[in-house]
């Protein structure tokens, strides 16, 4: 064991100016000082002055793990059981709390650890002092808190095996297991780092994702993001010049037109850290992934646990938030739809808006541009409605949707989500033209910057061409995989397909990046409706927008013929090459197609696969689950469900993604269950079909919205730049404080 006490010199060069106390052992003893110099120089270099402390549950490892850290850093290494509290008490950790009871032991170990002082070293704690707040509070002003985040069945069978049977904190009636999740709360307060650790890891393996946890911790500058139309040659290696995930979710679209990728790809996950997660709650899962893509420095992991705590909580009718279902044998439903406003979109606009309001700064205010299609509108107005009231005010959000490419319930849920600080604005054209305006809006600077100048507020987008939007969906597309595993239908590492509605490919585009992060994704397909440039493009490598023409059809979140978060994808696969991504969009934009070049639409094909669906044939699969079943899918996951019947090889399991809630889409539903009197108040159709007794239920969230919408309006504009603009300066002038 090592003693605080045989490193004294250690602490006392961190702790004094560092020249006077090198000449003292200079003099005295040459060799001790280059051991000194080495490793005060080894820890410093990681964390200055700070202590790496590594807390856990009893059973997790730290003392064991502490110890290789602190042979890799040549450096301290502190063992509260024994150099803290047993010298303190004179007696055994067991002695003291049979001596005392559970919570006055706890008080007295806290006022011990308040006691406690040290820099440049690597401490352990015990599992219980994490739940004294004061002394866990003076801990952290001058160290690093590490969580080895270990499941609670391995921590049983790790305790069995050391024949414990009882630990601190615990109580008559009170099992082992359920006070090893007690205290998880407590270890998620406190940390900055989590670790995890699965069953078999060694602990060697342990420290060193420790050391790279913290090496991560200390140098944020690296997680930079590049937009995908820039050249490698024209990347800056000026500080001021890059971008952080703040700074993305703060402006959306890159100056030059492009969409922003992180510079050095996503995290990966082991097998062991990904099995670590298969008994995991949705917003435990949700927590570590988006730990992994997001720098504490831009969102500390304390309060990106209160964003998605407050993200998927009540206002989810599921307590699984996104539960999987068999729909027939190895077809398999992710329901998207449980959120307040009933599609998918839910997943990123519950928690976006949250994120938003932290990283932008409080010298501005902000108005959110939306194109939607049909779903994003009122999921972006609920979610920035919940936002507290002082961000509120510095924060609106206005929709533009197409007014007639829209199902009748999806324009009354926009406009009953209408709130103080958001707004919508029906367009008199179709979707394509609504994302490009905004667009065009985004990349006039002498617009933004007469905004910013005359009235103190920035334009942001909360489409998904904000990275911020994909991230939660990549936490949908691997929970579905680990839900598989957990209920025993696949081993961890057998392959899934996964077949997904796709508009503006962002949906699965999340999917491909779950499956680079490790989840066993084999293919992607890729279902369209009639609006099928996507399938077209995969299948040829060929997108080509000449002659075609937007065709309304039941499933109109995917009426869409420029699929933005496409080209994220194609640049992936030209390994980041942002010029012939430039290229490519340029050709798009000013002939009207491109042509993938040979060896990318290899690429491609090998990740994706791609099929169309009729007005008829979606239609056909509704009816045709229902009677079998009893269960109605909505048209966007009918046209997934018939492209996925054409498709898969039935060699492994097959996951559709539910994007959204039948109600929304009541008059497709009622006229495919060849219902035929079809009354057209949309609050009736719905009371209609909850007449059937169908499954799943009729969308409670969605009945309240459509309760409320009584004589409420909306706004109406043409197809004009011009009036858009108008309409945009209107709302700040009408919302925001005008800077004189």
């Amino acid at each position: 064991m090592y003693h605080v006490i045989q490193y004294w010199p250690l602490r006392l060069i961190t702790q004094n100016s560092l020249p006077s106390m090198c000449l003292k052992v200079m003099l005295s003893r040459p060799i001790a000082f280059a051991q000194i110099w080495k490793s005060w120089f080894s820890i410093h270099s990681l964390v200055g002055n700070k202590n790496i402390i590594l807390m856990g549950p009893p059973g997790a490892g730290k003392t064991t793990v502490g110890r290789i850290v602190g042979q890799k850093l040549d450096c301290p290494v502190i063992d509260i059981d024994d150099d803290v509290l047993e010298t303190t008490w004179n007696m055994s950790v067991s002695e003291k709390l049979q001596d005392v009871g559970n919570e006055q032991f706890l008080e007295e170990e806290g006022k011990a650890l308040l006691k406690f002082s040290a820099s440049g070293s690597v401490v352990s704690l015990t599992g219980s002092n994490p739940m004294h707040a004061a002394s866990m509070q003076h801990m952290r002003k001058n160290g690093i808190v590490v969580y080895l985040d270990v499941p609670t069945t391995v921590i049983m069978s790790r305790l069995k095996s050391m024949k414990v049977d009882r630990i601190v904190g615990q109580s008559s009636g009170i099992s082992l297991k359920d006070i090893l999740q007690l205290r998880k709360q407590f270890y998620k307060r406190w940390y900055d780092i989590r670790v995890l650790c699965g069953g078999d890891i060694a602990a060697e393996v342990v420290a060193e994702k420790v050391l790279e946890a913290v090496k991560r911790y200390q140098n944020s500058e690296l997680e930079t993001f590049i937009s995908t139309r820039s050249s490698r040659s024209g990347r800056s290696m000026e500080k001021s010049s890059h971008k952080y995930f703040s700074d993305v979710v703060t402006e959306g679209l890159a100056p030059d037109g492009g969409l922003f990728v992180p510079e050095r790809g996503l995290p990966q996950f082991t097998a062991g850290e990904w099995q670590s997660l298969i008994g995991a709650t949705y917003i435990e899962r949700a927590q570590v992934i988006l730990e992994r893509c997001i720098h504490p420095a831009d969102i500390p992991a304390s309060k990106l646990a209160e964003i998605i705590g407050t993200a998927y909580g009540e206002n989810f009718t599921c307590s699984k938030i996104a539960p999987v279902r068999r729909l027939a044998g190895n077809q398999f439903l992710l329901e998207l739809f449980h959120g307040p406003t009933a599609s998918f979109k839910d997943f990123a606009l519950q928690i976006v808006p949250h994120i938003f309001a932290h990283c932008i700064p409080r010298s501005c205010n902000y108005l959110v541009l939306v194109a939607t299609s049909g779903d994003t509108g009122s999921a972006v107005l609920d979610g920035f409605s919940r936002l507290h009231d002082t961000d509120k005010q510095r924060i609106a959000v206005m929709n533009f949707f197409p007014e007639d490419g829209v199902s009748p319930i999806q324009k009354s849920q926009m406009i009953g989500c209408q709130k103080e600080n958001a707004w919508s604005v029906g367009v008199k054209s179709d979707f394509d033209f609504c994302q490009t305006a905004i667009k065009q809006i985004f990349t006039n600077s002498d617009y933004t910057g007469f905004l910013t100048v005359e009235y103190g507020t920035a334009l942001a987008a909360a489409n998904s061409i904000n990275w911020a939007r994909l991230l939660p969906q990549v936490v949908y597309h691997a929970s579905a995989y680990l839900d598989l595993v957990h209920q025993g239908i696949i081993p961890f590492g057998s392959h899934v397909d996964v077949c997904i509605p796709t508009g503006n490919f962002g949906n699965i585009l999340a999917a491909l990046y779950a499956k680079m992060m490790g989840i066993p994704i084999r293919k992607c397909i890729c279902a369209s409706n009639e609006n099928n440039v996507l399938t077209d493009f995969i299948r040829t490598g060929v997108y080509d927008l000449r002659e075609r023409k937007l065709i309304p059809t039941f499933s109109p979140a995917v009426d869409i013929l420029k699929s933005s978060n496409l080209e994220r994808y194609l640049h992936l696969i030209a390994n980041e090459d942002g010029q012939l991504v430039t290229q490519l969009y340029s050709q798009l934009e000013n002939q009207g197609h491109f042509q993938l070049p040979n060896d990318l639409l290899e690429k491609l094909q090998r990740d994706l696969v791609a099929g169309w669906c009729s007005e008829e044939d979606c239609l056909a699969a509704i009816h045709s689950v229902y009677s079998t079943t009893g269960y109605i899918l909505d048209t966007h996951t009918a046209v997934a469900k018939v492209v996925a019947d054409r498709l898969q090889d039935r060699t492994c399991p097959i996951i559709i993604s539910s994007t959204a809630h039948y109600s929304k889409f009541a008059p497709a539903i009622l006229r495919a269950l060849r219902i035929a009197e079809i009354n057209q108040n949309p609050l009736s159709q719905l009371h209609l079909l909850s007449s059937y007794s169908p499954l799943p239920p009729v969308h409670w969230g969605l009945l309240e919205t459509l309760k409320k919408t009584g004589n409420e309006d909306h706004q109406v504009c043409a197809a004009d730049m011009s009036m858009l603009m108008s309409h945009i300066e209107t709302l700040i002038q009408n919302h925001f404080m005008k800077v004189f």
